[in-house]
């Protein structure tokens, strides 16, 4: 099959918890890492009700084990009060897995005082696939394992919606009007990897401005999506310094758009190479733990590079087309008028050989994205 990068600690002296989307591998993960140790699972309708109604009762679930796992946390936040008794007092050691802070967040729940680690899953990358790793096949299916693997992948992906509104956002209670949010998912999808408008989505979805900021909010508290930042350091000329919104899975954003089957060469192509490059290199510096930043430049006269790795270590253009022009260089270049400073500049597209122009642009394959970022930058 596959082994995820994701390196969590063999032997763990810290509690820690792990984030990440539903259906994304965290279990799996976990029993993989920790085969011998008690898990708690809180999807399992008895102990649930167990639990919510006296939490006190893990105390005793526990009493003669040094680790243990607790998966989908978020469901009892009452339960962090004990676990954190339980580090503090017993020295116990807990893997807590979620796939949502947001109810943790709104009912104030005890988040064990910086005493757990973090650590965040994400879909399958290039490099966990090897020899299966097909980029049609990803752009098309996303990079959930069991969508990436499914024969009928597009009835998977729709389940995962609708089962998304139900158990995520239905049942923990985080929006008034699930239609207005259903529908909402849909027109957000197609901001995937753009500038958000929110008073055009808001008027396209019929809620206010302010809703449709609130239900951003949710989908990244719910692990949805994510904002990328702008690049915002000595600009020269005016700069965008709005953020962009990307979902975490571009097949997700395929059934949510309607897209239909990708194929190379059209315009929804090209944002769904960009949607998967940025999964990429987010998932490199998460789970490298490494403190830079990922964020993108523009400038408002339309100039743009989709990634800027540090304080300009890398940049990065993606473009989904097999053979490179200057016209598919002019932003990189308008970066580098503005910030000469910038170490090293990439286009990577689908062309099969690596090179590089007389001023100094890598011309990358897209294969070679996570070995030339690696190559290049300290993590």
């Amino acid at each position: 099959m596959y082994t995820r990068k994701l390196n969590l600690p063999e032997s763990p002296k810290n509690s820690f918890f792990l984030w990440g989307p539903r259906q994304i591998g965290k279990s799996t993960l976990l029993k993989n890492t920790y085969p011998n140790t008690k898990t708690i699972n809180l999807l399992k309708p008895e102990l649930f009700r167990r639990l919510s109604q006296n939490p006190e009762l893990l105390r005793e679930m526990v009493f003669d084990d040094e680790f243990v796992i607790i998966d989908e946390i978020q469901k009892i936040p009452a339960l962090l009060d004990e676990v954190h008794y339980l580090i503090e007092s017993e020295q116990k050691v807990f893997g807590l897995c979620g796939s949502s802070a947001r109810k943790l967040r709104r009912g104030h729940a005890n988040h064990l005082g910086g005493r757990a680690r973090r650590y965040e899953l994400y879909g399958l990358k290039m490099s966990e696939l090897g020899k299966s790793f097909s980029i049609e096949k990803i752009l098309n299916r996303g990079y959930i394992p069991n969508h990436y693997l499914a024969e009928d992948y597009k009835f998977a992906l729709r389940s995962y919606v609708s089962d998304y509104l139900k158990d995520e956002i239905a049942a923990e209670g985080l929006v008034r009007n699930l239609q207005s949010f259903s529908e909402f998912l849909d027109v957000a999808s197609l901001s995937d990897t753009n500038n958000v408008n929110f008073t055009a989505i808001a008027r396209d979805c019929g809620i206010t401005a302010y809703t449709a900021k609130s239900y951003f909010n949710i989908l990244e508290d719910t692990l949805i999506g994510s904002w990328l930042k702008a690049y915002r350091k000595k600009p020269k000329r005016r700069i965008t310094i709005s953020p962009k919104f990307y979902f975490f899975d571009v097949g997700l954003v395929n059934v949510l758009a309607k897209r239909g089957d990708l194929k190379l060469g059209s315009e929804l192509y090209g944002k769904a190479f960009k949607n998967w490059v940025y999964h990429e290199l987010k998932s490199l510096l998460v789970y490298s733990q490494s403190d830079k930043d990922l964020s993108y430049w523009s400038l408002t006269s339309g100039a743009e590079v989709d990634f800027i790795i540090g304080d300009l270590e890398v940049a990065i253009e993606a473009k989904a087309v097999s053979k490179v022009n200057s016209h598919h260089l002019k932003n990189l270049r308008e970066l580098m008028i503005d910030h000469p400073e910038v170490k090293h500049s990439i286009l990577l597209c689908f062309e099969s050989e690596k090179r590089q122009t007389k001023d100094g642009i890598t011309i990358l394959p897209y294969k070679d994205l996570e070995k030339e970022v690696l190559n290049l930058i300290e993590l």
